[in-house]
């Protein structure tokens, strides 16, 4: 294993490449073909006859005998025992089968993961699945190499089953190869935040962050800008100080841009980053913290996204804010009652110490607002209040500006990262109200926790600047078992949803 400069490191060296030859490929370990479900038993999907004619034409007996329904995220496997070039047939379900091929691409995505995933112990495989166009391409190449993903920094021996290491797409679709391109560079930013939020904070707080941010990014061609204690201090910057001022580990603020010299639109991403939130005085229960290295997620999201969006050379000017802060409890943290003055100068009663990143977002949004964004768009694992009224794989999108918020939803669904759309009621912002400041940071009520943090964040966005607000609490990190091509632990929630919104933008 190698530590880059920063000191991150991945198991993650998956490669992938397209084989157009119409030929299976020889020096293979597995072949992945597609099955659907059908009312007379398992239809084989297109691509699969590479594995018929490796069986001599007995795909269909084989697929009967053992059962296989075709259902999607099913997965058999069939030992060729020496009858066939290729020593394993990986068959993986696809659901019923579309309307003249037009294949949902995250059927596509998942079947990958799901294929690669359950192959761990094969070094190379071929995915045989149906790719007839480009777009089908890149989902079965995305969703193999994030199937593929494991994070085995602190593993002290060999893995018993190492992950994929070579992964093959046949296919020779018009634009296959950019596809193939595009599902490389994505699949590697996700695969940077999976790694940061998997990184646990005894190796990963502001600073160090701010260190990666500034290799990661500099290697990508992004400007980057660190604000330490000091300039965050003398610049105004109230919610980062002051939820930083209980660790030992001061805030950072990173500012990383990206310009396209044939842009006309421009895009800000703010991120929150709490490397660990322990809720500071305020402090969470233990069975609420334990996975708190996770409250950096949304500032992950951003790094990759600007990381990503560069290296795509997108036709759009992006600029990216981490927010980066470690929320601890001690003689010298922030205390429920303070007042902090936020950047821009709005004052903020402190009534739950662990109702930070809010705090910290609030300095973000001000000082993005500065950049004359054409839309600003911040992520965070804000709140649990996501995770009870959306669950813990969709995310909730609020904003100021309903199409918008509607076209973060679309874009976030297309790209499979699920979103659902949620209002502002104006109701909610009198419920904020401060006795001795301009705004509390917390509500007295339990009920709509979600969506008054975002009334309070919008208080921050100056009026006629387009903004939207996701929180990722739940998505960010994933405590149960695989699906698809989520694995557990930190799932890259957002990313792909911020470059998708750019590339939207870039066209």
């Amino acid at each position: 294993m190698t530590l880059d400069k920063a000191g991150l490191a991945s198991g993650y060296v998956t490669t992938v490449n397209l084989d157009s030859s119409g030929t299976l490929p020889g020096d293979i370990d597995a072949l992945v073909v597609g099955v659907h479900s059908g009312s007379d038993g398992p239809q084989p999907a297109p691509g699969a006859e590479h594995a018929d004619q490796a069986l001599g034409g007995r795909l269909a007996a084989s697929l009967t005998a053992l059962g296989v329904t075709g259902k999607a995220g099913e997965i058999a496997k069939i030992p060729t025992l020496g009858a066939a070039p290729v020593p394993l047939i990986a068959v993986v379900g696809l659901g019923d089968a579309p309307k003249e091929g037009s294949y949902d691409l995250e059927v596509l995505r998942r079947a990958a993961g799901t294929a690669t995933r359950s192959l761990a112990g094969s070094a190379r495989v071929a995915l045989a699945l149906p790719a007839t166009s480009a777009e089908q391409t890149e989902a079965i190449a995305l969703g193999g190499l994030l199937g593929a993903y494991t994070f085995t920094r602190y593993r002290t021996r060999d893995e018993d089953k190492p992950p994929v290491r070579e992964l093959t797409v046949l296919g020779s679709a018009a634009g296959a190869d950019e596809a193939v391109r595009r599902a490389t560079v994505i699949a590697e930013s996700v695969t940077l935040v999976r790694d940061l939020v998997n990184t646990p904070p005894s190796d990963l707080w502001p600073a160090r962050f701010a260190e990666i941010a500034t290799e990661r990014g500099t290697a990508a061609g992004l400007g980057v800008e660190v604000l330490d204690e000091t300039a965050l201090k003398e610049g105004g910057y109230g919610g980062l100080v002051a939820v930083g001022q209980g660790s030992a580990r001061p805030p950072r603020l990173v500012r990383l841009s990206y310009r396209h010299p044939e842009a006309d639109k421009t895009l800000a991403f703010v991120g929150k980053g709490i490397t660990f939130d322990s809720g500071g005085l305020s402090l969470k229960p233990t069975t609420a913290m334990d996975w708190m290295k996770s409250d950096m997620g949304g500032a992950g999201a951003v790094l990759g996204a600007l990381i990503g969006i560069a290296r795509l050379g997108l036709k759009v000017n992006a600029i990216g804010y981490l927010c980066l802060a470690e929320n601890m409890p001690s003689g010298t943290a922030q205390r429920p009652s303070d007042v902090l003055t936020t950047f821009g100068g709005k004052t903020v009663e402190v009534l739950n110490t662990d109702a930070e990143g809010r705090l910290v977002l609030a300095d973000g949004l001000g000082r993005a607002a500065q950049d004359s964004p054409d839309v600003l768009v911040d992520i965070a694992t804000l709140t649990g209040a996501q995770i009870i009224a959306l669950g813990n794989r969709t995310t909730g999108v609020m904003g100021n500006d309903d199409a918008l918020r509607d076209e973060v939803v679309a874009v976030a669904n297309e790209v499979g990262e699920p979103a659902w759309g949620m209002p502002l009621p104006e109701e909610l912002r009198r419920s904020l109200d401060s006795a001795v400041a301009d705004i509390a940071n917390v509500h007295p009520d339990r009920v709509a926790g979600m969506l008054a943090a975002a009334v309070f964040l919008r208080e921050f966005v100056p009026d006629g600047l387009r903004w939207a607000h996701l929180d990722i609490a739940g998505p960010a990190f994933h405590r149960t078992e695989p699906y698809g091509y989520t694995v557990k632990g930190g799932t890259g929630a957002g990313t792909r949803t911020l470059i998708g919104l750019a590339a939207r933008y870039a066209k």
